[in-house]
């Protein structure tokens, strides 16, 4: 009688790495970075919800067009009359703030399904509006400023983090897109 003989195959890690993860850009007057990893929720709730939502997240969501709030690490993005975009950077995990409430809402883990861009420098603004229509003057859009918009073909969620930085916030599946748009406007923005 022939022993069968059992293949082992070694189990093989796998690790996941992020989509444009290490890319960067600097050109004269701006300066492109693919950010870390965040935590994201895509969050709806109704007015009842918001202050009981705000609590569990630690920060307060923002109830007026085009603002965004922040406090240790997270922060929320009003995207219109009930929905928000809440980015977490300090390794929380927004989705599991939101998951003992009761009280009427809908949040989804975007984690994976994003990533974000830093556009910083004197040019940052001109380098974005190569594709973007938004008016990015400092009196239109001013630092904490956030807004759902679009970018060349694609939707971006844009965020004012000081008088020079942006984030962009796009689908992963069109980042090398947006990274590749803001690239080439960086170099006719420095020209």
């Amino acid at each position: 009688m022939a022993k069968a003989v059992a293949n082992k195959i070694a189990p093989t890690l796998v690790e996941r790495r992020p989509v444009l993860a290490g890319q960067e850009l600097s050109v004269t007057g701006v300066t492109l970075a693919v950010l870390p990893t965040a935590q994201r929720i895509s969050l709806r709730a109704p007015d009842a919800s918001v202050a009981a939502l705000s609590k569990a997240l630690g920060v307060t969501l923002p109830r007026k067009p085009k603002t965004s709030t922040a406090k240790a690490g997270r922060t929320a993005l009003w995207l219109g009359p009930d929905e928000w975009l809440v980015i977490d950077e300090a390794g929380k995990d927004p989705l599991a703030d939101c998951a003992e409430l009761t009280v009427l809402h809908s949040a989804v883990g975007i984690s994976h399904r994003n990533v974000a861009i830093s556009v910083i420098g004197p040019a940052a603004a001109a380098t974005i509006n190569s594709g973007c229509p938004q008016d990015l003057s400092l009196d239109a859009f001013p630092v904490g400023a956030a807004s759902r918009t679009i970018l060349g073909k694609v939707e971006i969620v844009l965020l004012r983090t000081a008088t020079d930085a942006f984030r962009v916030e796009c689908w992963r599946s069109f980042s090398d897109y947006v990274f590749t748009f803001l690239s080439e406007a960086a170099g006719d923005a420095a020209a």
